[in-house]
């Protein structure tokens, strides 16, 4: 086969999908500190799925279905790596803009777009991380003359596994932990999974795969329920030509029809076609309306009375969209004491996530909506995800959205206390919020989940290990021993106040140990105590 088409690529995506499932754990593995926050393999597989699920259904003209797949992926995408990824996919989707179909030299120049456009993604790109192994294989197999897929892409996974190997040499962090870099590992298995499809290799297919649900129990509702929650109602809309003029189309009047008759509202246009979520009563008028423009590509009704009954989700009841306001704030936390304390801050809606649960771009785009505000500051509090917020951001045409790059949550707790929106000058407050984060130090304590060397120093599996970034600050087995050690290395008498965030698993009898510790060796210092419930972090020190 010397040529790619729309149903191959499809195909492609799809086993990239199934082969990256297929590792990652072993992805997830590769964190720099061993403790249970890998997920990296995770992130890049939801954003895969984004792609597989995303109206793929037969369709030979490569341009399309590369749209398709795309879109699929900017929502879905999550963390760092995954963010990556969905941009590296976008570039390819420009690269292979008005092709039916695309030889080898074709593919190659759509491979440096990826490129191109993922490392664009991205700040401040840094080397030795997924974006020098897709940069340099792409560059190996565009100077190899290959003439079939299957060699353009066995070219680039011979140079990416090579590269991979250099990761460590790179980024002296990778080579302090003894790992390469996750996020490019997890590449190296999608290509390879994509190159497998090319074959004709056996592959799992994830196309008919679903979102992760349990079986309801119908009974439920019954023929005497009321329905008091509505229906979740999701559609995937292609505008036709016939109906509309599509370059002329403005999503605002499906938005403005929607606020009529329900509530959770979410439009997004990717070309021709618009996606669409909202929780209403009478689905049958979003389905009568959205059909004046276009057809269905994809339907999904769903009572969720019916799942409330089932307990199945957490969804809240609906409630009517707030009065649009001039500024609004949206944090992201996990853990039931977190979450209040910066709604308490100031937070409107909370985002649930944080380590090892990284929230997608769709997430946020749902989150802005709740907000209706016309200007939005988001605190992503994990490093891993301001890309992801970024990209939301960026999709997002309804508000002007303002990311405050709070890579931990101390820094955004720190940010969130200082808002003061009385000024009415939006860029003066946002560079305000960002100073705000200035001199704030987040120390957080976790359990390691297998043996390593960092440093020179061994951990082994059930110890406790506490860090502030990538830097360690104690090693012990015992928890408390770990919180105190961490809390000299600090040289806590700098600071003039600390606030302890006890996770989920963390006791009072520990907590008050750790507060006694604090007042006799470090007299006069402010000290507060919140019981965050977080996952991941025993706990969390924030000193300023």
């Amino acid at each position: 086969m010397r040529t790619l088409d729309g149903i191959l690529f499809a195909r492609m995506i799809n086993s990239g999908a199934a082969n990256l499932k297929a590792h990652a754990k072993e992805i997830n593995d590769l964190n720099v500190f061993p403790i249970p926050d890998g997920d990296t393999g995770d992130n890049m597989l939801m954003t895969m799925m984004g792609g597989v699920h995303h109206d793929t259904s037969s369709c030979d003209s490569l341009c399309e279905m590369a749209d398709r797949i795309s879109s699929g992926m900017l929502l879905s995408a999550r963390g760092n790596s995954g963010v990556i990824l969905s941009q590296f996919f976008e570039g390819i989707k420009n690269g292979f803009s008005g092709l039916h179909s695309a030889d080898t030299k074709e593919i190659g120049e759509a491979f440096r777009q990826g490129v191109k456009q993922a490392y664009s993604s991205v700040m401040t790109p840094t080397e030795g991380t997924i974006l020098t192994v897709v940069r340099e294989a792409t560059e190996y197999a565009c100077e190899q003359n290959t003439k079939t897929p299957e060699e353009f892409l066995n070219a680039f996974i011979d140079e990416a596994k090579r590269s991979l190997a250099r990761t460590p040499e790179l980024l002296p962090v990778l080579k302090k932990a003894g790992v390469v870099d996750s996020g490019a590992a997890g590449l190296i298995y999608i290509v390879d999974g994509m190159m497998r499809a090319v074959i004709g290799e056996d592959i799992a297919d994830f196309s008919e795969v679903s979102e992760k649900t349990q079986e309801l129990n119908l009974d439920a509702f019954n023929e005497d329920s009321v329905l008091e929650f509505g229906y979740c109602t999701e559609l995937l809309v292609r505008l036709q030509n016939i109906k509309t003029d599509i370059s002329a189309f403005d999503v605002k009047v499906i938005t403005d029809y929607l606020q009529t008759i329900g509530d959770s509202i979410v439009t997004v246009r990717n070309g021709s076609i618009v996606k669409l979520h909202v929780h209403t009563m009478t689905p049958q008028k979003v389905l009568d309306f959205c059909q004046q423009y276009g057809e269905f590509l994809k339907v999904k009704i769903e009572n969720m009375s019916l799942q409330h009954n089932n307990t199945v989700t957490e969804e809240k009841e609906s409630t009517p969209q707030q009065e649009r306001k001039k500024y609004g704030v949206v944090a992201v936390a996990c853990g039931e004491g977190l979450k209040e304390t910066f709604r308490e801050r100031g937070a409107d809606v909370i985002v649930d996530g944080g380590q090892s649960m990284n929230p997608s771009a769709e997430d946020f785009i749902t989150a802005f909506d709740e907000v209706n505000s016309d200007v939005i500051f988001v605190f992503p509090n994990n490093g891993n995800i301001i890309l992801t917020a970024e990209q939301a951001a960026h999709l997002y045409d309804k508000s002007d959205v303002r990311v405050i790059e709070s890579t931990t949550i101390g820094a955004g707790y720190a940010s969130l206390a200082m808002l003061d929106t009385s000024s009415g000058d939006t860029d003066a407050i946002v560079e305000d919020l960002r100073m705000a984060m200035d001199g704030v130090i987040t120390a957080e304590i976790s359990h390691c989940v297998r043996d390593a060397t960092i440093d020179g120093r061994e951990i082994h599996m059930g110890d406790y290990i506490g860090f502030v970034g990538k830097e360690m600050l104690a090693v012990n087995k015992s928890r408390l021993v770990t919180v105190c050690e961490s809390i000299d290395a600090l040289n806590f008498s700098r600071y003039d106040f600390c606030i302890l965030i006890c996770g989920k698993d963390a006791t009072d009898e520990e907590a008050e140990k750790i507060e006694a510790y604090i007042k006799a060796r470090y007299k006069n210092k402010e000290l507060y105590i919140i019981n965050g419930g977080q996952d991941v972090y025993d706990y969390i020190l924030i000193v300023e």
